[in-house]
């Protein structure tokens, strides 16, 4: 392992060295860079672009200061948080009806790099930019998402984290508290001027869980640094570590269990989760002349998690012995279903995992006029590696490890993905229209190696290339003042993902999700003080993965996505130019259709069923007041409809919990920020569900409660 992480570190260096020798080679010019550099997704001519977008900008974050990143995103229309943990640590975000589990199938990007476990090999999100670092969060669902990857389907969403200071030191400190045992500290110093600067940020955020004995920790160290290395280039890196340790089970509750206690926790806090992840990021910005500049991104990830549960599902037993087949006296037979009484007798299941992954992007961003068009162009490149290790352990005690006597390795695989990927795009500026055709082609290869399946060693390997073009193409018309009309049609991909239980006839599991999309709309600040945007959209995908069924994921053939967004806000105090703004905001997603298109035998799929956590009806309304003195209050809801848990499209509940309506719900939410006038310190309280409603949010692995009434304040102080 050593051996081939140097030997990826040694192929970033050299990408970027590259990149940075050009320095010694080109003539300088007057042509300088911004001396903030923030890797966002979005163009600066946003009027051009052909697709729907939002923006969840720094002021935005200050005045409401969500307690995470599922309040964060509660306005963005078209997007679904399933709220399963209480600070969004196993993070779940379903983009216009797609599955939210670990957002497997929404790109998640910090700075542009990827944040999954591993983008393609297992690309589900146990890691989100902590919110105190963003600058702002971009979310993408137009046809532009084919310049970035993998997953271009439902949508994208990038956290800009704040710049290095250029203006000498600079810094912040805050510190928050609340119910649940909640508290969080976090501190940010920099110091920066002509030649570059650093940044150094750190985050320790701690509390109590949804349920009993779910108490979390987290810790996060960024170091970031800006070299200033001429006028027209300059160097952007970024280093990173973060550490989880939470006593968090992924087994929900069976039927009995939930309406006798549903924030019960029958194994107390034999069920942890661990994980430690470390990053570096590496940007070289070039201005080659005043209409080109070459970006060229290298990242490395390595990613250790492991969770330690003593059952899959409500109904599962607890392990009795080491190989699953010999009993241990003081956990027989019936018992094991006993949790209360016997979890700390019975054994564990042990799922260590390592992943490693890197990669290299450069990018070059111009400005022309071919066959006499005023024209932008995107050109890119990137490479990309994942290695993997997967692990499942038998233990003999309740808390066991996998290097504690008795513990025996039942599953053990090797995870290997090779990327390339080309992409290009040009937009046409023709009086009030820009249009904008692209292409992306994704070449996949990935290699499975089973070295032990059920205790048993083996040496199946597997291996499968996919090569696919992803064409889009988009127009907007910006013929109205303030006004952008929109309508793009591209082609989704998101690469399939491994088996939950690892099936030796079966290595590589399910093909990859191809979709076509295509949406219609309009945004537009025509009228003084308002702003509105909707838009249509429909996806529909060839060969639909749902899954785990049994533990495998599996194509289920063709499916549909269909629905509309709208999001708007009114200032009253810009409408009437008075100081005291009363102001509304709100953002509405009928999904009216969700459904799939073909039968398949596989768990009783039959066309016309709704998908599974598709809600048809998302709503968010606020109302808000603020005033030049520094004050901003506000008072809102949010509402999910009902949803199906299962593909049968289930509504009698069953006994393990897995299967029946999640019924719809309504939160209460609010939140006052003050910073007075001339003064560097701010202050706020915030409240997330404060009638304390008792809901339920998912059925997978049982059922799980969401999170009930949070209320927390702090105090932040710049200087």
């Amino acid at each position: 392992m050593i051996k081939n992480i140097n030997r990826k570190k040694s192929a970033i260096a050299v990408a970027l060295a590259c990149s940075v020798m050009a320095t010694f080679s080109y003539a300088e010019d007057s042509i300088k860079l911004d001396k903030v550099e923030v890797r966002g997704i979005l163009p600066e001519r946003l009027e051009s672009v052909p697709g729907s977008f939002s923006v969840v900008d720094e002021k935005e974050l200050e005045v409401r200061r969500p307690f995470s990143v599922q309040e964060a995103l509660n306005n963005v229309p078209g997007v679904h948080v399933v709220g399963e943990g209480a600070q969004s640590l196993n993070l779940n975000i379903g983009v216009r009806g797609l599955n939210p589990r670990r957002t497997s199938r929404t790109l998640l990007l910090e700075d542009g790099m990827p944040l999954f476990l591993a983008p393609y090999g297992d690309p589900s999100a146990h890691y989100a930019t902590p919110l105190e670092r963003v600058q702002r969060i971009e979310v993408v669902k137009g046809s532009g998402q084919i310049l970035y990857g993998p997953q271009t389907v439902g949508g994208m969403i990038n956290f800009v984290t704040k710049p290095v200071p250029k203006n000498g030191f600079e810094g912040s400190v805050s510190a928050t508290a609340g119910n649940n045992d909640f508290r969080g500290i976090h501190l940010n110093l920099g110091y920066g001027g002509e030649r570059g600067g650093f940044m150094v940020d750190a985050l320790n955020r701690k509390g109590d869980g949804i349920r009993k004995d779910h108490d979390f920790e987290v810790n996060d160290v960024t170091v970031k640094g800006q070299l200033n290395l001429t006028d027209t280039q300059s160097l952007v890196a970024k280093v990173g570590w973060y550490e989880e340790n939470s006593h968090y089970t992924e087994a929900g509750l069976d039927t009995a269990r939930y309406n006798a206690n549903p924030s019960a926790n029958p194994f107390g806090k034999n069920d942890t989760f661990e994980h430690e992840r470390k990053s570096l990021q590496l940007v070289h910005n070039w201005m080659l002349t005043d209409k080109a500049k070459l970006t060229t991104q290298a990242y490395y990830v390595n990613s250790d998690r492991a969770s330690y549960r003593q059952t899959d599902e409500s109904l599962d037993q607890m392990t009795r012995s080491p190989d699953g087949v010999n009993n241990i006296a003081t956990c027989p037979g019936a018992s094991r279903r006993d949790y209360e009484n016997f979890s700390n007798l019975c054994g564990n299941k042990m799922r260590p995992r390592e992943y490693n992954y890197w990669g290299v992007e450069p990018r070059l961003d111009f400005s022309h006029d071919l066959f006499g068009i005023n024209s932008d162009a995107v050109l890119g490149f990137r490479y990309h590696e994942e290695d993997i290790n997967r692990k499942r352990y038998n233990g003999a005690t309740p808390r066991a490890r996998e290097n504690d006597p008795g513990s025996a390795l039942r599953d053990d695989s090797d995870i290997k993905v090779e990327s390339t990927a080309l992409y290009g795009q040009n937009t046409f500026f023709l009086g009030d229209f820009a249009l904008t055709p692209g292409l992306r082609m994704e070449r996949l290869k990935q290699t499975n190696k089973l070295n032990t399946v059920n205790f048993v060693s083996s040496d199946l390997k597997d291996s499968d290339t996919d090569t696919t073009l992803l064409p889009g193409f988009g127009v907007a018309w910006n013929g109205i003042a303030n006004t952008t009309v929109f309508a793009g049609i591209h082609r989704g991909f998101a690469p399939p993902r491994p088996d939950r239980d690892l099936n030796p006839t079966r290595a590589l599991g399910a093909s990859p999700e191809k979709s076509t999309n295509t949406e219609l709309g309009f945004r537009t600040s025509y009228f003084k003080g308002i702003t509105f945007e909707s838009t249509l959209f429909n996806i529909d995908f060839d060969n639909l993965v749902v899954g785990p069924v049994n533990g495998e994921f599996l194509n289920a053939g063709k499916s549909q996505n269909t629905g509309i967004e709208m999001a708007g806000r009114v200032d009253f105090g810009t409408i009437y130019n008075t100081p005291h703004n009363f102001y509304l905001t709100a953002n509405y997603t009928s999904l009216f259709t969700a459904k799939f298109k073909k039968d398949a035998a596989t768990d009783g799929i039959e066309s016309g069923n709704r998908l599974p956590y598709a809600p048809r009806d998302l709503a968010s309304v606020n109302f808000g007041y603020s005033h030049p003195i520094g004050i901003d209050a506000r008072f809102g809801i949010d509402y999910v409809s009902q949803q199906y848990s299962d593909n049968e499209n289930s509504r009698v509940e069953t006994a393990n919990g897995q299967d029946g309506i999640i019924p719809s719900y309504t939160l209460l939410n609010a939140s006052v920020n003050f910073r007075p006038v001339g003064s560097k310190a701010s202050y706020f309280l915030s409240g997330h569900n404060l009638a304390d409603k008792e809901y339920l949010t998912n059925r997978i692995d049982g059922m799980f409660l969401g999170r009930g009434r949070q209320v927390f304040g702090g105090i932040r102080y710049d200087f």
